[in-house]
């Protein structure tokens, strides 16, 4: 049997936690062939060179796309994306997959899947039916129409996505990959390394070992003017609280210019002694932080997600994730300095969280797989309605 080439795009840095399980299952696939391609915001240092950690974990790129234009607004994401369309239109030219995957809903995710589905090559798109509620569910549901093949990570998304008309039979619920490392984790959740020594970060040494905080908060894509005046919300609540926290730097979107300034801005002014700021952690230790972590603070999908699985408390700020399915860890809360503060304050109250499977079980990886070696390719996509 000639091996499948699947030709798989990563272009941030949490898409590659959101795909890692599903890497290894595909590069260890008697049937398939892994060509990656790494683009976008995962090849710059300043959020965090995903790419380092992509290649330190063995896996060989096939070719990297430089796409992101300065600016993080709305104006400079198109852009951004129309460049991905053109570049990534060139790669896939290069490589002739047999099929192209696509994941989640990140804005220029839409330039690989219409680079692909331009081409006539079979897309495949990984986390589609879920809704969030800004610009991302536009791209999300896009994606999802322009794909052929969905593997969907919750029985809530296949749902949704059955319901945009797509063939029953090319909707499948894998679960989320992301969920195989969390179930790696929890089967071993001790800290075994010092985060500030290994990774460094910037600001105060702070005493962590005692207990800590971690906060991840993005710009808001529809609410981008917003985004220093949020952040800097949530960094007055954590300062006032006074208990060690790790601060990490937002992703690459509209706003998030204002975010990083605004850390920048109150480390200056304020110099809190409980934060210390980081880019980017591997995958594996991030969530090892989070498991042993007080509660997570934020706007980060994560905490919907592998926090669900995790048992970790969370303090949902704002509309970033409005209707994704979430479990009971979960408090979700305005940008509101009372409301922040007391989600918190309850959240330290309490102990360890039961798991939740809304989002599988762990064996995700190999069976996105085991679907792209057995999956037809060669149909012509029909609308069900």
């Amino acid at each position: 049997m000639t091996k499948r080439k699947i030709c798989v795009v990563i272009t941030a840095r949490p898409s590659y936690s959101r795909i890692k399980s599903a890497l290894t299952a595909i590069k260890n696939h008697p049937y398939l062939e892994l060509q990656l391609v790494v683009a976008g915001a995962a090849l710059l240092g300043r959020y965090g060179n995903a790419v380092d950690y992509i290649e330190k974990d063995g896996f060989k790129v096939a070719e990297k796309v430089f796409m992101v234009l300065e600016g993080e607004n709305p104006t400079a994401m198109a852009k951004t994306t129309g460049l991905g369309v053109m570049e990534l239109s060139n790669v896939f030219y290069k490589l002739q997959p047999d099929a192209v995957v696509t994941i989640a809903d990140r804005f220029e995710t839409i330039a690989t899947s219409i680079a692909a589905a331009y081409q006539n090559i079979p897309l495949v798109h990984i986390q589609g039916g879920e809704v969030t509620g800004n610009i991302d569910e536009k791209v999300r549901h896009a994606n999802t129409k322009l794909a052929d093949i969905h593997l969907v990570a919750s029985e809530d998304a296949k749902q949704r996505v059955l319901k945009l008309g797509e063939q029953p039979a090319m909707v499948i619920n894998t679960g989320c990959p992301s969920i195989d490392l969390a179930k790696e984790v929890l089967e071993s959740p001790t800290l075994n390394f010092d985060p500030i020594e290994k990774y460094g970060g910037v600001g105060t040494l702070i005493d962590w070992k005692q207990g800590y905080m971690v906060v991840m908060q993005h710009p808001v894509t529809n609410e981008y003017q917003q985004a220093k005046k949020d952040v800097t919300t949530t960094l007055e609540v954590v300062a006032a609280l006074n208990i060690p926290t790790f601060w990490f730097w937002p992703n690459v979107d509209a706003g998030s210019d204002g975010t990083s300034s605004g850390i920048r801005t109150f480390r200056e002014l304020h110099q809190p002694k409980n934060i210390r700021f980081f880019k980017n952690m591997e995958p594996n230790d991030f969530l090892r932080l989070l498991v042993n972590s007080k509660c997570l603070i934020g706007n980060s999908s994560v905490g919907i997600r592998e926090c669900a699985f995790l048992g970790v408390p969370v303090v949902n700020i704002g509309t970033r994730q409005h209707r994704r399915h979430r479990g009971k860890n979960v408090t979700d809360v305005g940008y509101d300095k009372q409301q922040i503060t007391q989600a918190i304050e309850h959240c330290l109250t309490l102990k360890i969280l039961p798991s939740e499977t809304i989002y599988g079980n762990g064996t995700a990886g190999l069976k996105i797989a085991e679907a792209l070696a057995t999956v037809p390719l060669q149909f012509h996509k029909t609308i069900v309605y």
